[in-house]
């Protein structure tokens, strides 16, 4: 502990000595830096200087070339002068910083200097007439007005020595171009018309450019050197008005005549008028000659000049005085970095001694709470009545009334708050759990009420219509039931309700069905014969409801809620829900399948999804598998329910009858169909759970096939939802039975002396008015069934609605062996027609699919001809899913009251308990 705590406040003496490394690194830097400031300001200077010359000399030499005098004094002067100036350019440039921007600009002079002796030559010639000779002068100094924009870098001027000293040399340099061009035009106009149309262009245009370059320094620079600059061209016009009213008295002395010259722009504009009618004869008489030009031009720019080696002079001063700076930063930044290593050392020392036992102690006792005796006591609130459990909380014993101390102090404080929260927390969670118990179950009382009340009333409702608004008002009664349970599971509480007897999975179908709102849109397709656990049944009712009523509130009100069920090869139980609406995103896809497999606590986001979390907790609390996964057409979602065995079994997969039991579906005879391969079920190949997108099965994918389990006899045990579904179907099948009353069908007065319906065995309901589809009435067909030995139940052709289910798409029915052809008084017009269709019972396909599927030939499966209709003799009869149901459940429970009704004992073959292929 020692030795980190002295780590630790070794941590800023070491930071600090970084820094200061690196202040004293920062000012070597700063003293290199300032060091080529200085050497790039001088040669910035020198640059000026050797530009000014190069100036003066085209300049002052305009009027005596022009004259032809070439060996002038002024000329002569004026080159020696440059000459000079470029000797002490060379000399700085020895010194120059080696800097890419330097040197850049260094290249670009020298290339335009050679040109300066030929220049001389051919000055004001035919070979350099006009404004050749001024822009070839102009060409040469331009680099060296550019060193200006180097000046101050590394400075903190950077932008007053820089721009401002470029812009001012640039107004500088256009002056000197108009002073030039104008005193050309003054002495000797050039005689062709375009040589002086390009003159007075290029004099026009570098008058413009100076006050824009004047703007740009006004910007770049500051108020002080906007009031230098002020005040040199106040300077330099104080002084022409002193040399103007001097050459008057002269001349007013000599007995001449004086003209004074009139204002610069005046002037400006008379030599830019030279040419035509006015000549430089004409100005003379107003005063402006080239003397005077020349005079008034050289006002501004000596008053640049003067400005700009102010700059020059203050860039060298202020880089000097940097370097000083540096020199004396860089020392005492060393002296202040060994004297903070020094004093850190020591500090560090005494405090780590008399910090590290309080250190020690307060570690040891923070992870006490932390790890033993905080999570033991929420652990025992958890558990235990808050009431009951002692909540006091055992201070650190640490004293002092330093920070250490006071640290201390707020741990215990923390401490206490966290166990009283942990104590309210636990409090509350179970005044909550009890609220929403007691709230349920007294909602669930004043609902079952509410269903008995209803049930009433469709007993003793004869209105189809008004019977149908029942319906829905059981059905809304059935999902605030529901939501009523839902507390319960938020709870933690069961329902109550439990199964002591195995359900049928279809049943468990039907009775989620029958919670949902819009239960006339859901449709049940391929349900295998499997039973569902008594124990499990209720909640699963619950978990498909919820996952039904997903289904159907989120998708159009148009279209059907498609359920199926597969018996997967290692026993398990795959229900599907398809629907057609809006469809999720994949990460909703990730988050909901998430939330399924790990349901979380809860919190004020169960609110939102509800339903997910109830589905996640039942699921959980029976092993059962939910994911929800998107559709495979263009829109939708399906939702894969996996029934574990424990709780989903009967049925085997592929065990095929040994021998012809009587079971409810022999009462229907078979029609031949095909089989799709890859249902799950029937003749085709079984999916796995793999295919499916679980792959957890602890078993084997290939089994020998177990026999069939016994079917549970009687349903009077049957819970609620279940036992009201089958009572909607009956009450629906008994008013349509009413209504056929009214239609002509078959009639048994041995069946209405047993106490039973006249048309089909065990009193169910038949199909009405089979006559009017202009089939004839049957005779006795051969069976294994020997029932009831009061009467012989005479066999019913198959009905319209059975063929539908018989051979539907994933309809009930499939698997069933054909029974045997009936006598030649069956015989009709289209048995031909139907024997040709037999061959369609071995489709010709081309090959499978990636899926498994086969793959449909184009009209290679056609029948010729088509099946001969009889004639309609009556109304049509409605087909719609709600009949069909009802007339199902009707046969169901004729055939069950027949059973009960018959010999206890059952010796032949097929009486024993089977599988009741119709029922599903």
């Amino acid at each position: 502990m020692a030795t980190r705590l002295n780590a630790i406040l070794l941590i800023p003496v070491l930071v600090a000595i970084v820094f200061a490394g690196f202040q004293v690194n920062n000012s070597v830097d700063t003293w290199q830096e300032a060091q080529d400031a200085e050497n790039t300001a001088k040669v910035a200077k020198a640059a000026g200087d050797y530009a000014e010359r190069l100036m003066a000399e085209r300049d002052v030499s305009v009027q005596p070339l022009l004259h032809g005098d070439r060996e002038a004094s002024r000329v002569t002067e004026a080159r020696k002068a440059t000459d000079a100036a470029a000797a002490e350019f060379d000399r700085q440039v020895e010194d120059m910083p080696d800097k890419p921007g330097l040197q850049r600009r260094l290249d670009a002079f020298r290339d335009q200097e050679k040109n300066l002796e030929p220049m001389r030559q051919a000055a004001f010639t035919p070979q350099a007439a006009g404004t050749d000779t001024h822009l070839g002068y102009a060409q040469m100094y331009r680099p060296l007005m550019t060193f200006a924009n180097e000046v101050g870098l590394g400075t903190s001027n950077i932008t007053t020595y820089g721009r401002a000293m470029y812009a001012i040399s640039l107004a500088k340099s256009s002056a000197s171009l108009v002073r030039s061009i104008g005193t050309e035009l003054l002495v000797s106009p050039p005689e062709k018309a375009e040589v002086l149309a390009a003159e007075k262009t290029a004099l026009a245009s570098f008058a413009y450019l100076e006050p824009i370059a004047l703007d740009e320094f006004r910007t770049g620079s500051t108020a002080a050197d906007n009031r230098m600059l002020k005040d040199a061209l106040a300077d330099q016009e104080e002084e022409a008005k002193q040399r103007l009213a001097e050459a008057q008295r002269e001349a007013e002395g000599g007995g001449g005549e004086f003209t004074a010259p009139p204002e610069p722009a005046a002037m400006l504009a008379g030599v830019a008028s030279i040419g035509g009618d006015v000549t430089p004869a004409d100005l003379a008489d107003q005063g402006i000659t080239p003397q005077t030009w020349y005079a008034a031009t050289s006002v501004p720019i000596a008053a640049y000049r003067t400005v700009e080696i102010e700059f020059a002079d203050r860039a060298v001063a202020d880089a000097h005085e940097i370097v000083e700076s540096a020199k004396r930063d860089t020392v005492v930044g060393a002296a202040i970095a060994v004297g903070a290593l020094l004093i850190g050392f020591v500090i560090a020392a005494m405090m780590a001694r008399s910090m590290g036992r309080s250190m020690r102690l307060l570690r040891n006792s923070a992870f006490g709470i932390a790890e033993q005796r905080l999570p033991m006591l929420v652990d025992q609130l958890s558990r235990t009545d808050p009431g009951r459990v002692d909540t006091r909380v055992q201070p650190i014993p640490l004293h002092s009334r330093d920070e250490i101390g006071e640290v201390a102090r707020a741990f215990d404080q923390v401490h206490r708050e966290a166990v009283r929260l942990a104590a309210e927390q636990a409090l509350l969670r179970g005044n909550l759990n009890a609220i929403f118990t007691n709230l349920s179950r007294r909602n669930q009382g004043l609902i079952e009420r509410q269903l008995e009340l209803i049930s009433g009333l469709e007993d003793h409702e004869a209105d189809p219509e008004q019977l149908e608004n029942l319906f829905h008002m059981d059905h809304l009664a059935t999902r605030m039931r529901r939501n009523g349970e839902n507390l319960l599971v938020l709870a933690g509480e069961d329902t109550g309700r439990h199964m002591d007897e195995a359900i049928p999975l279809v049943d468990v179908l039907r009775a989620a069905t029958s919670e949902v709102e819009s239960y006339e849109r859901i449709e049940l397709e391929g349900v295998p014969d499997s039973e569902i656990h008594g124990s499990a049944v209720t909640d699963l009712v619950h978990l498909l409801a919820e996952l039904l009523e997903n289904a159907t509130t989120f998708s159009s009100p148009h279209t059907k809620v498609r359920v199926t069920a597969t018996r997967l090869p290692d026993r398990r139980v795959m229900v599907e829900i398809h629907d057609k609406g809006i469809g999720l995103t994949a990460e909703d896809f990730a988050d909901i399948n998430h939330r399924l497999a790990n349901p979380p606590t809860v919190d004020v986001a169960i609110s939102q999804r509800m339903g997910l979390f109830v589905v996640g907790r039942l699921a959980d609390r029976h092993g059962i598998r939910v994911q929800l996964r998107p559709s495979g057409e263009q829109s939708g979602t399906t939702s894969l329910v996996m029934l574990p065995e424990a709780i989903a079994f009967g049925g085997a997969t592929e065990a095929p009858e040994q021998h012809d039991e009587f079971t409810v579906s022999r009462i229907v005879a078979d029609r031949p169909s095909f089989q799709p391969a890859g249902n799950g079920f029937g003749g085709g190949r079984p999916r796995s759970a793999a295919e499916l997108g679980f792959d957890d099965s602890p078993y084997p994918q290939v089994e020998p096939p177990r026999p069939a389990m016994p079917a549970l006899g009687g349903q009077e045990g049957v819970f609620d939802p279940i036992q009201r579904s089958l009572l909607r179907e009956e009450r629906r099948a008994a008013l349509e039975a009413a209504a056929q009353d009214r239609t002509p069908g078959f009639h048994d007065p041995e069946a209405e002396a047993a106490g039973t319906d006249a048309f089909t065995p065990g009193g169910i309901s038949p199909e009405p008015a089979y006559d009017t589809y202009g089939q004839v009435e049957p005779g006795p067909a051969s069976n294994h069934w020997t029932g009831q030995g009061a009467y012989d139940s005479p066999a019913v052709p198959e009905a319209e609605s059975t063929a539908q289910l018989g051979t539907g798409r994933g309809g009930f029915g499939f698997g069933e062996p054909e029974p045997a052809p009936a006598d030649d008084e069956w015989r009709s017009a289209n048995d031909e027609r139907w024997e040709r269709a037999e061959q369609v019972r071995e489709p010709k396909a081309g090959g499978v699919t990636p899926a498994g599927l086969p793959r449909r030939v184009p009209r290679q499966n056609l029948v010729e001809g088509t099946a001969e209709q009889a004639p309609l003799g009556g109304p049509q009869v409605s087909r719609a899913p709600e009949d069909v149901r009802g007339r199902l459940s009707n046969l169901r429970r004729g055939v069950q009251q027949g059973r009960e009704r018959g010999p206890q004992r059952n010796d032949g073959p097929g009486m024993g308990p089977g599988t009741y292929d119709q029922e599903r």
